[in-house]
């Protein structure tokens, strides 16, 4: 379910590892190691899949590696921890898991089986990775929901994995993070009398109690703000769906939210706890209705953790399960992971620093002994502007003066990430004009040098920043001021 990507099970449960499998090779020879914009490659080998490429490709090298990392399956790393705790609120065998799917899909199972509109930018190469004009790397765990609602394996499951977009540089956000969607449904022909409602009312009355305050102050569904599916499903449908959805999240945020308080508690003698509270806000999602988020007030304020509904019922139709209705959600498990260990920067988890890493170790197994991360470090940043002149009509081969509208910010930051790679931790626009006469449009960001790990030099940073200078203007044919 493409929803907003923010976003236990028992101790002997183990996350399994992975090994980097990226090359790239033409006619069997190997290859220099392809750049955010290189079409050189012919063919490209993507955990032990080899693909052909074409004008479409516009993967990096540092992308390209990290898609074999697989954080989620990697013990005792937060990402993978977090995903344990959220598989033990939806257990085997109601819920089937699905955690190493491959990252590569095809532009029909990534937009066109949703029912993205074919102008929708989300399919631009200035926000999706391609490897060729049919493939790419996926944007969403929702790729594979069609097949799974095919299969049809269980009455609901959960994928999590990788995730990839071209985005903006900061220390919450970063090319690849990861996912988790979850869903569960009830077939028709599999319930006395096809009486669905009555049936979701026995689980929800089975689902476990909490005594947590929640805020749920709107109706199950209203006609303009957040409408049934008429079409599909009676009122009593809809609101027992409604009721089991909100009540398998809520257990949901309280095994998160009270395993952070704890973690907290035991970090700091003077944690002083407050009760949990969470309220549910009426949303919009292409693919539930009637939908909503989910937020938790924690640490003073109010925070947004998933979205979610009841699912479309055209996505059951389209996989041939038209007698199936249900519920679905869709979690950031990067930005849970951030909230549970205390996580202040995105680029941490990609970190192969003992001194990071060290911290989690065994957690897999006891999750009890979940703590938060201590910093081990805080290097001074090193601040780098770039100023630079958009490319003008005339110098694109136009007539007349003024800009070319072909600049997207996300092909600025990728070109920064694949120099500078993770010693960026974020990049501005920090100013930007007309010039009255010309109509050329100039441009200023600042870019933040900091690592993790080390300090960096200023020697280093100097000569990052000038070959970020040079790929600006090679690749989007800016003129440096």
């Amino acid at each position: 379910m493409a929803l907003p990507s923010f976003s236990g099970r028992h101790p002997a449960y183990h996350c399994g590892h992975t090994t980097p499998i990226v090359s790239v090779s033409t006619a069997g020879q190997v290859a220099p190691k392809p750049t955010a914009t290189s079409t050189t490659a012919s063919t490209i080998n993507v955990a032990d899949k080899v693909y052909k490429t074409d004008k479409w490709f516009n993967t990096p090298k540092n992308v390209l590696a990290a898609a074999s990392r697989k954080l989620h399956l990697q013990q005792d790393h937060p990402i993978c921890i977090t995903r344990q705790i959220i598989q033990g609120v939806f257990p085997e065998p109601s819920f089937t898991y699905y955690n190493d799917l491959h990252p590569v899909v095809s532009v029909h199972e990534n937009f066109d089986s949703l029912g993205f509109p074919a102008d929708h930018p989300g399919r631009s190469r200035s926000d999706t990775y391609y490897i060729n004009d049919s493939t790419l790397l996926r944007t969403h765990t929702s790729a594979h929901e069609a097949a799974i609602f095919e299969a049809n394996k269980s009455n609901g499951f959960l994928i999590s994995a990788d995730v990839y977009r071209r985005d903006e540089v900061d220390r919450s956000h970063y090319p690849v993070f990861h996912q988790m969607e979850g869903a569960r449904f009830w077939d028709r022909s599999q319930v006395a009398g096809g009486d669905i409602a009555a049936a979701v009312w026995a689980d929800v009355e089975a689902l476990p109690k909490h005594n947590i305050q929640v805020e749920d102050p709107n109706p199950p569904f209203h006609s303009q703000r957040n409408p049934m599916q008429t079409a599909h499903h009676s009122p009593a449908e809809a609101e027992a769906i409604a009721a089991h959805l909100k009540r398998s999240l809520e257990l949901m945020v309280v095994e998160i939210f009270t395993r952070a308080k704890a973690a907290a508690a035991r970090r700091d003698a003077a944690y002083k706890d407050e009760p949990l509270r969470v309220r549910w806000v009426e949303a919009y999602f292409p693919f539930t209705s009637p939908s909503w988020e989910l937020e938790v007030y924690y640490g003073g304020d109010w925070l947004e953790v998933l979205g979610c509904g009841v699912t479309q019922q055209s996505l059951y139709i389209n996989a041939h399960q038209p007698q199936k209705l249900g519920w679905a959600f869709g979690i950031g498990l990067d930005r849970i992971a951030m909230l549970l260990f205390n996580i202040p920067d995105i680029r941490l988890f990609w970190s192969k620093d003992a001194r990071f890493l060290s911290q989690f170790a065994g957690v897999s197994e006891h999750l009890e002994s979940l703590m938060p991360f201590v910093p081990f470090s805080k290097h001074p940043e090193c601040y780098k502007d770039v100023s630079f002149w958009l490319r003008s009509s005339s110098s694109a081969g136009g007539n007349l003066a003024g800009n070319v509208h072909d600049f997207h910010e996300n092909d600025l930051m990728e070109i920064v990430r694949s120099i500078a790679g993770d010693i960026v931790e974020d990049v501005k626009l920090i100013d930007e004009f007309t010039h009255p006469k010309t109509g050329r449009r100039s441009m200023c960001y600042r870019i933040n040098y900091r690592s993790w790990e080390r300090t960096l030099t200023n020697q280093e940073t100097n000569e990052v920043h000038l070959e970020v200078q040079k790929a600006l203007v090679q690749n989007l044919g800016v003129e440096i001021r």
